[in-house]
């Protein structure tokens, strides 16, 4: 159950960077949160992210064993580590922000869904 929810997590957060990538004007939630739409290197940083936090998702799926059987053991396991660090440091990160998004909203979930994933990680 709590892959699920952390999988959900990586999903909204995916989602969330499609539209910025795609040029919705939600910029002053990301990204240091100086613009409402992002310039043109951004988005394509918001791309790149859609497919980090896809992948992450499949990651801690494939590590509860309740899917992306595709994924290998070892891979699964690392991958949900790694998660777990980049989480932390983003929480830090938007914790820092002078966007309030970014404070209020970013800052809580990384650091949530980082404490999903370790328990996931250790399970």
């Amino acid at each position: 159950m709590l892959a699920v929810i952390a999988a959900l997590g990586c999903v909204a957060i995916a989602v969330f960077q499609a539209a910025l990538a795609l040029g919705a004007p939600l910029g002053r939630a990301a990204w240091g949160g100086t613009r409402s739409h992002l310039p043109s290197g951004l988005r394509v940083a918001s791309g790149i992210a859609v497919v980090f936090w896809s992948f992450g998702a499949a990651v801690v799926l494939a590590r509860s064993g309740v899917g992306a059987t595709f994924l290998p053991d070892v891979a699964a396991r690392w991958g949900t580590w790694i998660l777990i660090v980049v989480l932390a440091i983003g929480a830090v990160m938007n914790a820092a922000s002078s966007s309030p998004w970014e404070r209020y909203l970013w800052a809580p979930l990384a650091l949530v869904l980082a404490v999903l994933c370790f328990f996931v990680a250790r399970s």
